[in-house]
């Protein structure tokens, strides 16, 4: 039987229909996954509303202290205030940039050295075994406490807020980088080492690559420890800063300045948050990409 007289049931299906399916059923995962995303953001904000209000009705019946407490519609003021007519300290820019610049130094330089350190550990057996105990050590230090000695030590500059932003930075991303070193494969180790690789060149090429996805985790929170750092700096001693609005407002018995403050903190430490994932996820499209397979 010659194909042009064969019959259209034995024909084979062609290749387009499995391929459609298959972009119908992505299309549907794709417009479910969207509705999923919708939900939650409408699903949080209805919690916030409805926390902010039950806050707001609690104080204005008198349920909880206004005075201590104080509500959300006074936080709103006094950040309208501080926007239009600016601080006892200068502009409210002023002083998130301060502390923002504090942060960001204090946070680059403990994140530099906790890879470092991180790596050359993981990297080195005997360097780990040398100077392990004294890391823990250090690490068991409340590193809130070490403020006061800085301030002794630096002053009541940005130095002493940097100082305090690192060693809040420095540990969570040394023990990732030293997680992330020694849990690199093996067998990736022992090919470049056979194809006449050096140490300095596996370390550059095989480890540090491999260690990069535990890295980024550290750096989502250490930046919120970075900004710890340099409040908890401004707040003991300080010229200019977020930090040293809290203490004010403290100082005065003002609740709303206290929130407020808190406020514009979670907003920075937010767009913080979001370029350091929108930075992750360019880095590691190849790993988006393979978990949609």
């Amino acid at each position: 039987m010659s194909p042009d007289t064969m019959p259209e049931a034995v024909v084979a299906p062609t290749a387009t229909e499995p391929v459609h399916k298959q972009g119908g059923r992505a299309h549907s995962r794709a417009r479910a996954a969207r509705r999923r995303k919708a939900l939650v953001v409408a699903v949080r904000a209805l919690l916030l509303v409805a926390v902010l209000g039950l806050w707001e009705v609690l104080a204005r019946t008198k349920t909880i202290d206004p005075f201590n407490f104080s509500m959300p519609s006074k936080i709103w003021d006094q950040i309208h205030q501080w926007v239009m007519h600016g601080t006892a300290l200068g502009s409210l820019g002023e002083q998130i940039w301060f502390t923002l610049q504090e942060a960001l130094l204090g946070w680059v330089i403990g994140v530099v050295a906790g890879v470092v350190f991180g790596i050359a550990l993981g990297r080195i057996a005997f360097l780990a075994d040398v100077l392990g105990p004294y890391i823990k050590v250090l690490n068991s230090i409340p590193r809130i406490v070490l403020a006061p000695i800085f301030m002794i030590w630096f002053g009541l500059g940005p130095a002493s807020k940097v100082a305090s932003a690192v060693v809040l930075v420095f540990f969570p991303v040394f023990f990732n980088a030293f997680q992330g070193a020694r849990e690199v494969d093996r067998n990736l180790v022992a090919n470049a080492r056979i194809l006449g690789a050096s140490d300095r060149r596996v370390t550059l090429q095989v480890v540090i690559p491999s260690a990069t996805s535990w890295i980024f985790t550290s750096l989502h929170v250490s930046f919120g420890f970075a900004l710890i750092g340099a409040i908890v700096g401004e707040y003991i001693g300080a010229t200019k800063g977020i930090g040293l609005l809290v203490a004010q407002s403290q100082g005065t018995f003002n609740a709303a300045g206290v929130y407020a403050a808190m406020v514009i903190l979670a907003v920075v430490a937010l767009l913080a948050e979001g370029l350091l994932t929108f930075a992750e996820r360019r880095i590691f499209r190849w790993k988006t990409s393979d978990s949609d397979h």
